[in-house]
């Protein structure tokens, strides 16, 4: 198997299949729900809420590429992620309070927001990149961004508050998160040594070392999407999924605790 590109014909409907989704589990919590803590450290279920609308704005301030410049990789569009930490919780906070503590208030300031966003997207027109916050990106792969996004925090959400009908994202949502996320590993730790394997999503090699050239690699990595993007994200430790049995490693080097998560 190998990673393949999003079709950007379908880019777009996807992340609005997520953004609908989202948009009907918020509307579902209450009070007693949003004031629980969430699976996030200092973040309660409304920060999380909160943090699913501000992800509109950086669709609202897309702008037209540079001339010249050149695109980053989804890859290098998300190395800044951790950096960007502190202020990203900051800007969540800020939000939360400006939507105010009404439970209807986050599902009207969701459907508001995100309106604005698919708005400014129709006023780009037909482009092959814009420039982002973090630089100039295709707009294919910066929709990408933005359904990984939606992804994660839909599941943080469900992992949040199980007691709740978790979001209903479309089927190809999750399996194009997995992929992509396999991609950025193969981009920032390239080489032969290691097989990561996604059934039935895809798998890469990676990893400098000693090259296989037939049969089964000399270590093999094997997870559910799911669990892989949890790895990736940082909301699941290597340990734990490989305790938990979600997770498989055989042969030399195949811990790769040591390069996750990558968000």
């Amino acid at each position: 198997m190998a990673t393949r590109r999003a079709d950007s014909q379908r880019t777009l409907p996807l992340l609005a299949g997520c953004v609908e989704g989202v948009g009907h589990a918020l509307a579902r919590l209450g009070p007693a729900d949003l004031a629980m803590p969430s699976v996030l450290p200092d973040w309660t279920v409304r920060n999380l809420a909160a943090h699913l609308v501000v992800v509109a704005d950086s669709v609202i301030h897309l702008g037209p590429r540079p001339a010249g410049a050149d695109v980053l990789s989804v890859a290098e569009y998300v190395t800044g992620y951790p950096d960007r930490a502190q202020r990203i919780s900051a800007l969540t906070h800020q939000a939360a309070v400006e939507i105010g503590e009404m439970p209807e208030a986050l599902p009207q300031a969701f459907r508001h927001r995100w309106g604005q966003a698919w708005a400014h997207l129709d006023s780009l027109g037909p482009v092959g990149a814009v420039a982002a916050r973090r630089g100039p990106i295709t707009l294919d792969d910066f929709l990408v961004t933005r359904v990984i996004e939606m992804v994660v925090h839909a599941d943080d959400l469900a992992r949040s508050r199980p007691e709740l009908p978790a979001p209903q994202l479309p089927p190809e949502a999750i399996p194009l998160v997995a992929r992509t996320l396999l991609g950025v590993l193969a981009e920032r730790h390239p080489g032969r040594s290691v097989e990561v394997r996604v059934p039935p999503v895809a798998a890469v090699q990676c990893m400098p070392g000693p090259r296989h050239r037939r049969g089964t690699p000399a270590a093999v990595v094997e997870t559910d999407p799911t669990t892989w993007i949890r790895l990736a994200c940082g909301r699941t430790a290597w340990a734990d999924a490989v305790g938990a049995g979600r997770l498989t490693a055989s042969g030399e080097r195949c811990d790769l605790s040591g390069v996750l998560p990558l968000l």
